[in-house]
């Protein structure tokens, strides 16, 4: 476990570059920095000031090189490095409400928009034109969109919502790939299908996960609760209500293993083994031990005085992050067995975690 301050602002969301040299954060504002690795310290490399609103999401697809940054300003921006500098295409996502998130798909030819608009925008790029174009998902969608998260086949989308749903569309683009083929969710898939529709989250959903196969689907909600949809199993849906406050973000590690961090400021491990069978494993967090300092007559009557207690007034929490985990990341290893992974918080810290399987 290894703790970096990246100064005093929440960091609302991050993203990292390929081979993890480099990462990309917002200070809850409308910029993002670049930050890059030399030695034990990171060094402010780029600053990419395009949007005019707090940015939301940030997604740096390894392959391809590019980054894809979404704002409450309604507009998203793919970004390019040429000759050394980063610079943004507009994108027509066509929503009148701020996005608030957005993830490249597995082959990087598109990527998901959610927004505050009701709806999704899958944008693609359209070479005849050269430009980035979208298409919505609409229905049945009757809230903001708060998270989003692709299926490995490049086609279906998972998305969670602040209308209590977690639902799994199809996003097949028939302009730019082949026909899918049948998945545990479903053999339909024109765009916008509907494949897996759950009502009773029970809360805003605000994390979405598939499984390293793509045949379970994790996610998170308002009322602590985390779920796991099995599709090869009839869809079939475990809850397990934690006695945590709400998780923000969740993540698999391997196919049976789940990590989820949120307003405890301190990541969970859970496995998920069959229908009906998801548990709370432990904390990620060793909590730190701090020796107790003799009082002196004088402090005690003052605390007395001042508090109405004696109690020293500790305001630093036992865990590494000192306010809410905003986000989770795989910083080492493949999806089907992550060694490392990354969470930024509120307190503006980034934590590497080392995850052992």
């Amino acid at each position: 476990m290894s703790l970096y301050n990246f100064g005093l602002e929440p960091l609302s969301c991050h993203a990292w570059n390929k081979d993890r040299t480099q990462i990309a954060v917002s200070p809850n504002s409308n910029v993002v920095h670049i930050y890059q690795k030399k030695g034990k310290e990171w060094t402010k490399i780029h600053e990419l000031t395009e949007h005019s609103g707090r940015i939301t999401g940030i997604d740096w697809a390894p392959e391809s090189n590019r980054i894809v940054t979404c704002a409450s300003d309604r507009n998203a921006y793919v970004w390019s490095l040429k000759d050394g500098a980063w610079k943004p295409t507009l994108v027509l996502v066509r929503i009148n409400r701020a996005a608030t998130c957005v993830k490249w798909s597995p082959l990087e030819n598109k990527f998901a928009l959610g927004s505050g608009a009701k709806l999704i925008s899958v944008c693609y790029f359209e070479k005849e034109n050269d430009w980035w174009l979208s298409k919505h998902i609409k229905k049945p969608i009757s809230s903001t969109v708060l998270s989003i998260d692709w299926h490995p086949n490049n086609i279906l989308l998972a998305a969670g919502s602040a209308d209590l749903h977690c639902r799994v569309f199809s996003a097949y683009i028939k302009d730019i790939e082949d026909k899918p083929g049948p998945t545990p969710w479903g053999a339909k898939m024109p765009f916008g299908e509907v494949l897996l529709q759950h009502k009773d989250c029970g809360g805003w959903v605000h994390s979405v996960c598939f499984s390293p196969s793509g045949d379970s689907l994790a996610w998170v909600s308002h009322n602590s609760c985390i779920s796991v949809a099995d599709a090869p199993q009839g869809k079939e849906v475990t809850h397990l209500t934690t006695d945590h406050l709400p998780l923000l973000s969740v993540l698999y590690v391997n196919e049976t293993e789940i990590v989820a961090a949120g307003h405890d400021c301190c990541p969970y491990q859970f496995s998920y083994k069959e229908p009906g069978a998801l548990e709370f494993v432990k904390k990620l967090d060793i909590p730190k031990q701090t020796s107790k300092s003799s009082v002196s007559a004088m402090q005690h009557f003052r605390n007395l005085d001042k508090r109405a207690t004696t109690e020293e007034d500790d305001s630093e929490l036992g865990t590494l992050h000192q306010n809410s985990i905003t986000q989770l990341r795989i910083v080492e290893g493949e999806k089907s067995k992550v060694n490392k992974l990354s969470s930024v918080g509120l307190d503006g810290a980034m934590v590497l975690w080392t995850f052992k399987h």
